[in-house]
């Protein structure tokens, strides 16, 4: 290699920032730039071992952090802390049906989250998960009750498939007017909440009101129970662990393919990288950031769909349980990998659900529980922000000592 394209990998590899003009030429300068630590000696395994203390450790360390603090505020209320996360423990796990509650709770947090890393990974922000919920769980509703003639093997994949369009298209909105406009996205995506927020109302208070209700003189803000058709199967008789627990793992994996095997997941994590540089390289920077958005919106649509056709089986109030902010604190504690999110849900999963049998156990208000899953999202949020920072820092060190030497 001549010193010019030497000079030029470096510029372009070492702040960072994926800098390309051809396929080719991207796989040869992202080489070159492995190349390049090596001949610093900076060897795989030390940097493997530091990502994992930055990616993986720091979160963790938030969440104990986290509930020490909330131990403290339990002895402050004359509580035992050690009864009430025991209680929390076995709650969560402590039984079969703790374990698929915990699992049941994961499924659309993990669904959410593979939404937020896409985003993330394009350099946007997603708050809108919680309307984009709504929107998927709408469709999922009505999808069923006009086609319920339909049969289960095809009822079911295409009202997964109607939930994922429509939250695709909430997601889009924000997208599109970033692109075009230039609108900030997290303004936009909090507006949305609000708008899908009272279109659902709207809709059980008119076209998707349960008629039995109406004929039996109570107006319950819930819809008509779905055809059996469209629920999902259950994996473990007698509790509500659906086999969309499966369907979100299978959607973990692909998401993972998806942005580090395809061309297309190689642009947004280049644009969520460096803008500039992917923008000077020919990518077209407002489109994938539309794009990571719409399918963060079509995840979290189909959280919504999991929801109505796996447990609840018709759309009612409540029915987004807070999944939409819980998500991204999830998929940053699984530091915006898709198969990282996989346990980081599994284990805000079990949060919630051993934060009512804690609750119960040593009868402490929900309002302190509400501040313990608070600090959890506090603590893991900041793990996050400082982890970004300092991997910033070190490479702007590791600039700096390349310079000097060359």
């Amino acid at each position: 290699m001549s010193r010019h394209t030497q000079q030029q990998v470096l510029t372009l590899c070492q702040k960072p920032a994926l800098m390309v003009e051809t396929r080719s030429r991207r796989k040869q300068i992202l080489t070159a730039g492995k190349a390049t630590q090596r001949s610093r000696g900076v060897n795989g395994p030390a940097v493997d071992l530091s990502r994992i203390a930055l990616n993986v450790l720091l979160p963790v360390a938030g969440v104990v952090f986290a509930l020490l603090l909330g131990a403290v505020m339990l002895v402050i209320l004359k509580a035992n802390p050690l009864a009430a996360y025991g209680s929390l423990l076995r709650g969560a796990v402590g039984s079969t049906f703790g374990l698929t509650q915990t699992l049941v709770k994961a499924t659309p947090l993990l669904l959410v989250g593979l939404g937020i890393c896409i985003a993330f990974r394009a350099n946007v922000i997603n708050i809108g998960g919680e309307g984009q919920i709504i929107i998927g769980a709408i469709m999922a509703t009505w999808f069923p009750l006009f086609f319920h003639t339909w049969p289960g093997w095809l009822l079911i994949p295409a009202t997964m498939i109607a939930g994922f369009v429509a939250g695709s298209f909430w997601g889009f909105i924000p997208g599109i007017l970033k692109a075009r406009l230039n609108v900030n996205e997290i303004l936009s995506t909090i507006m949305l909440n609000a708008i899908a927020q009272q279109l659902m109302n709207l809709l059980l208070q008119g076209p998707l009101m349960d008629p039995t209700g109406v004929a039996a003189g109570t107006f319950l803000a819930q819809s008509a129970q779905l055809p059996h058709a469209v629920w999902l199967p259950r994996l473990v008789p007698r509790t509500l662990l659906h086999a969309g627990a499966l369907v979100a793992v299978a959607l973990a994996v692909l998401v993972y393919v998806f942005l580090w095997r395809t061309t297309i997941g190689y642009d947004i994590r280049a644009v969520g990288l460096n803008p500039d540089a992917a923008r000077y390289a020919g990518i077209s920077v407002p489109t994938f950031q539309a794009l990571s958005l719409t399918l963060a919106g079509g995840f979290a649509g189909l959280a919504g769909v999991v929801e109505v056709i796996g447990v609840q089986h018709r759309l009612l109030e409540g029915l987004t349980s807070g999944y939409g902010f819980t998500g991204i604190v999830a998929a940053l504690m699984g530091s915006l990998h898709p198969i990282g999110l996989i346990p980081a849900s599994i284990l805000f999963g079990g949060l919630l659900v051993g934060a009512d049998t804690m609750q119960r156990a040593v009868q402490v208000p929900s309002s302190l529980i509400d501040a313990i899953l608070g600090l959890v999202v506090l603590f893991v949020s900041g793990s996050a922000l400082w982890s970004r920072r300092w991997a910033a820092r070190r490479r702007t060190n590791a600039q700096m000592d390349q310079e000097q030497t060359a």
